[in-house]
């Protein structure tokens, strides 16, 4: 064979001497794979992130802390269990698979020792198996759940990249992307980032001429001016209580049997003007919990004391007292629990609790806080409405009760006058007349003030209850445990001096020992501006949750929400005015396929918007909306007949009449059992239970509400006289401009300008046709026409905007 001079580099090589050279390079290929595969495989395990949910689906049912129901004295959820010695073996020996009983158990084929159970449907997938293999073999090393351990604040790591990062948060995510070896998506366009943090922080969309000036400034700051704004606005209040009356079930109505009536108002108004006020959420715990026990309540801590009164009563004759004090027991111990520290505690009302550290003590224990509270268990008055809940107080809110002190004074002080007039015998008459004239003036306007005011259920405290374990959570039983108000064992203790009270209870919950409650708020606030959590279950952060996305991420935002004495609206900001917040929420095909649950950040989330700000949204695009902070629920339009079935007594619905019609969903009246069947529709909860994320569902019965619920079809109806009365669009593709840009903030493309003006001729032809028809569209609805377009004129376009308010794109956030 000839040699054949060719060049490696710059030195000459013979291809006789090409052999030796492709072994040496395959060899050393070989070396790098095999170095990567090793390193691959000896990556730790970690017990949280990976192995924890292992254990906890398939094995703390029979091996966890639910000692009483625990098989064959065997503990997995702790490593002293999982050392201990059953007998010349233990369940886990770290770094040895064949003296490991656990590795055993699950790896076996025979049937009758394998763990486990075949028949327990909860077999081990081969990845799973690998999963906990090489967790033995690195030494099996246990860790605490991410929400029990301490809460420290982390380092922040510094990506390579660091020109995307605006703030600490965007460098926890960029690290872990490239990591991956992945890259964000791109900053969403100005006018979806605008609609986006719009619908965020205050629940309804931009206006077209907000997203005109946002566009055109191009000024440094100009973001984050719009955000100060927004999180300034009274709509941000509204737009966050939504969220918070789902948590702490907030309902205009008892819940069971008649689900009367009842007066809850003004907490909800309290809920609206402490988030506008900026008030410290670690207050806002306290006056919730224990408003009526701080020095001198005013009325906004009586009305927030109202939340220990918002569960469900019954109002039956013949109802037992009892039975009924140990439900709502129950049930503040669920909504403690899963509100503020994102946990299942209602598991341990029978028996201890099968996946996380919480005993029946704990459970009763932290029912015994609420056994100061002044209530009855079978309230016995089933046919009035409101029903009454005593104790009860009539309320006002502040702007009123600072108007009602300066009327006082003023009323006062002409009183003085008056009096010093009428003693002097040479007054003039007429000064008397005119003092007399001002006091008529101001009382009239106190008697208005007065019957703004509202009657509210609130907390009262007397001599605590006796409170036991109940047996199987049976309240005929009285052999239990005798308990005292307590935090659960597993978590720090509740300070307090003597017999622990609900506002020692509040301290604890926001105080720097408790590890649960910033971590499971700042989870949620993610979650709303998010679309999904750190830990995507925003409900139960406990074994049977999920491991978080970025556990240092949570513990930063966590750490920022208390060293700023737990202030929401920084946290807010920063959330929102970061890169990651910023992206567009539309993915790449090789980025869905990189990274299709969004695990690592790559892209904004998109979904529907939440039932009320879908009404509220039609509401504010066909000027129909009004606005006003607090005041008494509003009924707008529902279905004849719908409430039927309910009694105790008979009812039947009245809708508002005037601009109780028109106000944001937040406001709705809210019947547990009946459930307005808009909220229904899109998804809204019945608010007998906390609910920390409501599905998103898509439904015809959503879409038939869009085009059929008569809010709808008026705000339609409006929204085409809005056009129809403006002179500036001149013809119909300049007022379909105009519609799209009010409704999607955008203007429309050729096609969808095309199927628009078709459906608009279709519909001129139909109601020039038949007119009745249109005049029957135009009927829909209490207000008036708004404009003085011919009937067939005003019908079509009607439809249209019905059309423009049904779309996808208007109903979800990008």
């Amino acid at each position: 064979m000839r040699n054949v001079l060719i060049r490696v580099g710059t030195a000459p090589v013979t291809l006789g001497s090409t052999l030796w050279i492709s072994c040496l390079w395959i060899g050393c290929l070989w070396i790098y794979l095999s170095a990567s595969l090793t390193a691959a495989g000896a990556e730790p395990v970690q017990f949280n992130r990976d192995v924890r949910p292992l254990l906890a689906d398939r094995c703390f049912h029979c091996h966890g802390p639910d000692a009483k129901h625990r098989e064959a004295d065997l503990r997995l959820d702790t490593e002293e269990g999982s050392r201990a010695d059953l007998g010349g073996h233990a369940a886990i020996v770290k770094g040895d698979l064949s003296r490991s009983e656990l590795w055993k158990r699950v790896s076996t084929d025979d049937a009758d020792l394998k763990m486990p159970p075949p028949d327990s449907g909860k077999e081990l997938s081969g990845e799973e198996l690998e999963v906990l293999r090489r967790w033995i073999e690195q030494g099996a090393e246990y860790e605490g759940h991410w929400t029990f351990t301490p809460l420290e604040r982390p380092a922040v790591p510094t990506p390579s990249d660091t020109s995307w990062s605006r703030s600490p948060i965007d460098d926890f995510i960029r690290s872990r992307q490239e990591t991956a070896g992945l890259s964000p998506s791109p900053e969403a366009d100005r006018t979806t980032l605008l609609r986006r943090v719009s619908f965020d922080l205050t629940g309804l969309p931009p206006t077209p001429e907000e997203v005109a000036a946002f566009v055109a400034d191009t000024r440094p700051g100009a973001y984050e001016r719009v955000v100060d704004r927004l999180l300034s606005s009274p709509r941000f209040g509204e737009r966050l209580a939504i969220y918070w009356l789902d948590l702490v079930r907030y309902a205009d109505t008892v819940g069971y049997h008649g689900d009367q009536d009842h007066n809850a108002g003004m907490y909800r108004e309290y809920v609206i003007r402490a988030f506008n006020d900026g008030l410290s959420f670690r207050q806002f715990t306290i006056e919730q919990l224990a408003g009526d026990l701080l020095p001198n309540p005013d009325d906004d801590q009586l009305a927030a004391s109202g939340y220990n009164r918002l569960l469900q009563t019954t109002h039956e004759g013949g109802a037992q007292d009892k039975e009924y004090l140990a439900k709502y027991a129950a049930d503040r111990v669920r909504n403690l629990s899963a509100v503020w520290m994102g946990a299942t505690l209602g598991c341990a009302e029978c028996h201890n609790h099968k996946y996380d550290p919480y005993t029946q003590k704990d459970f009763y224990s932290l029912a015994a806080f609420f056994a100061d509270l002044t209530e009855e268990g079978a309230y016995n008055a089933p046919n009035s409405l409101p029903t009454k809940r005593a104790p009860e107080q009539q309320l006002y809110s502040r702007p009123d009760r600072l108007d009602l002190q300066r009327v006082d004074r003023e009323i006062e002080s002409l009183n003085a006058q008056m009096k010093a007039l009428r003693a002097d015998k040479s007054s003039d008459p007429e000064l008397i007349k005119s003092t007399h004239s001002q006091l008529y003036v101001l009382q009239q306007e106190r008697d208005r003030i007065d019957r703004r005011s509202m009657l509210q259920m609130i907390s009262q405290s007397r001599e605590p209850r006796e409170m036991r374990v109940l047996g199987r959570g049976n309240w005929m039983d009285t052999s239990g445990e005798i308990v005292t108000p307590a935090g659960p064992e597993s978590l720090p203790p509740v300070a307090g001096d003597g017999r622990r009270t609900r506002l020692d209870l509040a301290r604890w919950l926001v105080s720097e020992e408790q590890p649960q409650t910033a971590r499971v708020l700042v989870n949620r606030m993610w979650w709303l501006l998010m679309g999904e959590g750190l830990s995507r279950n925003v409900e139960d952060t406990g074994s049977q949750g999920e491991w978080p996305t970025h556990p240092q991420l949570i513990d930063y935002l966590a750490t920022t929400l208390v060293q700023s004495d737990w202030q929401l609206k920084p946290l807010l900001r920063e959330i929102v005015t970061s890169s990651v917040y910023r992206q567009t929420s539309t993915p790449t095909a090789e980025l869905e396929q990189q990274d299709p649950e969004n695990e690592f950040w790559t892209r904004q989330g998109r979904f529907r918007l939440p039932a009320e700000m879908v009404r509220d949204q039609a509401l504010v695009v066909s000027g129909l909306l009004v606005e006003h902070v607090g005041g008494p629920s509003a009924k707008p339009y529902q279905p004849e007949g719908y409430y039927a079935h309910l009694n105790f007594p008979t009812r039947r619905y009245q809708a508002d009449q005037g601009a109780g019609q028109y106000r944001r969903g937040v406001y709705l009246h809210w019947q547990r059992q009946f459930l307005h069947p808009m909220l229904l529709a899109f998804d809204a909860p019945s608010r007998e239970e906390c609910t920390a994320a409501r599905p998103r569902s898509n439904t015809p019965q959503a879409a038939l509400t869009l085009l059929n619920d008569p809010s709808f079809v008026e705000a339609a109806r409006r929204t085409a006289a809005r056009l129809l009365a403006d002179s500036a669009p001149a013809d119909d593709k300049a007022r379909l401009e105009r519609l799209w840009q009010l409704v999607t903030s955008r203007a429309p493309d050729d096609d969808e300008q095309k199927i628009c003006l078709e459906l608009l001729a279709a519909r001129r032809s139909r109601y020039q046709d038949d007119k009745p028809a249109a005049e029957a569209l135009l009927s829909v609805g209490l207000s008036p026409r708004g404009c003085d377009a011919p009937a067939p004129e005003l019908a079509a376009w009607t439809c249209v905007a019905r059309a423009m308010l049904s779309l996808s794109e208007t109903t979800t956030r990008n």
